[in-house]
């Protein structure tokens, strides 16, 4: 997954457009998008739109943002979309591993219930929405083998701590959001998990959007997050390894298995040693996906 878009799920046109935009991954989304009056409405739109969606021939994955476990709301919210097994679900306000975990069990007694196979639904988690989820972020290494991927979020983290604003006037994160970022992609490697940048709100900015995508890229990122359409086609670009990149961690890689005692080559005049090789290594498997 290079791109994944959120959409609400109370609105039909909306989960429609969004399924065709070319997003990797659309997120149905029954959470903050959703007032609540509206959640019964959306949980049936969204469990509609799954059991058409899914049979498509070409298709994103598809996912589902639940409410959080303790809202009183998630169980309700898995018994309807469940019933038409969306590929996973998203996960808002974890805290931890245990926090997976937890909803691992959820899935387990409904895939069994609608005759899903066992472990087929994944799990991303918005690991850093609260200010206790940061104490929790090195609990997901180990957690389970349904997560799929973690990402962080700014907004409600922002909400949280009572601050008056995320950003700083030159529009970068302010330094308790900067240290979020991070630790969430210090938790994801760790968990050997895909590392998945938060969304970026103001939509019409299309050069800061492609500035922070770039940056994300460079820090370890594979993944961005979107609110609308329009931002698809620029995460789709900057994730995506170009042509160069390619052949040359191709040519990485045959370079080591070639000389596999070897801890440092030559290649293209370059010294590389076995960090090089793993960088390269994880570059193909990006593209392969």
């Amino acid at each position: 997954m290079r791109s994944l878009l959120f959409a609400p799920g109370d609105s039909p046109r909306k989960l429609d457009k969004a399924f065709g935009c070319g997003a990797d991954c659309v997120i149905l989304d029954l959470e903050d998008s959703v007032a609540l009056p509206a959640k019964q409405t959306a949980r049936e739109v969204a469990t509609n739109f799954l059991a058409t969606a899914r049979s498509a021939e070409r298709r994103p994955l598809l996912y589902v943002r639940i409410n959080a476990l303790d809202t009183g709301l998630a169980d309700a919210d898995l018994d309807s979309v469940m019933r038409q097994r969306p590929d996973g679900i998203m996960l808002p306000k974890c805290a931890s591993g245990a926090h997976v975990q937890h909803l691992g069990a959820k899935l387990a007694v409904r895939e069994a219930e609608y005759g899903a196979l066992d472990g087929s639904t994944a799990i991303i988690a918005i690991a850093t929405e609260t200010a206790a989820a940061i104490f929790g972020m090195g609990s997901y290494a180990g957690s389970s083998r349904r997560l799929a991927g973690l990402t962080w979020g700014a907004e409600d983290l922002s909400a949280d701590l009572g601050a008056e604003t995320n950003r700083l006037a030159d529009g970068g994160y302010a330094p308790p959001y900067q240290l979020a970022r991070s630790m969430t992609l210090f938790a994801a490697a760790a968990a050997e998990t895909q590392a998945i940048d938060t969304v970026y709100p103001n939509f019409r900015d299309s050069a800061g959007f492609r500035a922070e995508c770039l940056a994300a890229r460079r820090d370890g990122f594979t993944a961005k997050m979107a609110i609308h359409p329009d931002q698809v086609a620029i995460i789709n670009e900057v994730f995506t390894p170009s042509g160069a990149e390619v052949a040359r961690a191709r040519a990485i890689v045959a370079a080591f298995a070639a000389n596999p005692t070897a801890g440092v080559l030559g290649v293209d005049g370059e010294m590389l040693d076995r960090p090089h090789l793993k960088r390269a290594e994880r570059l193909l498997a990006r593209f392969a996906d």
